[in-house]
């Protein structure tokens, strides 16, 4: 499996990953979504969307991002406007 398997991850969020040196899904569900946001955003992208923070939400839950819960929502917006 590649990182672009996973739900809504494209080709833009997988070569985002792979240039913040996460390679595998394997290595995106051990980092984490917040955690391999801040990599992208530190490294790749410093302009990296809320857009691409659910993405990886979703991803790392294996579900389209437009069925996390309004709280999961909720708890990602929080994170996102603190940085």
């Amino acid at each position: 499996m590649q990182l672009a398997d996973l739900p809504n991850i494209g080709p833009v969020l997988a070569e985002n990953l792979r240039r913040a040196g996460i390679k595998t899904p394997e290595e995106f569900r051990t980092v984490g979504t917040c955690e391999a946001f801040l990599c992208i955003r530190t490294q790749v992208d410093p302009r990296a969307c809320f857009h691409q923070l659910t993405a990886l939400a979703g991803a790392e839950a294996g579900v389209p991002k437009k069925v996390l819960s309004p709280e999961r929502k909720a708890e990602l917006r929080c994170f996102f406007n603190k940085l």
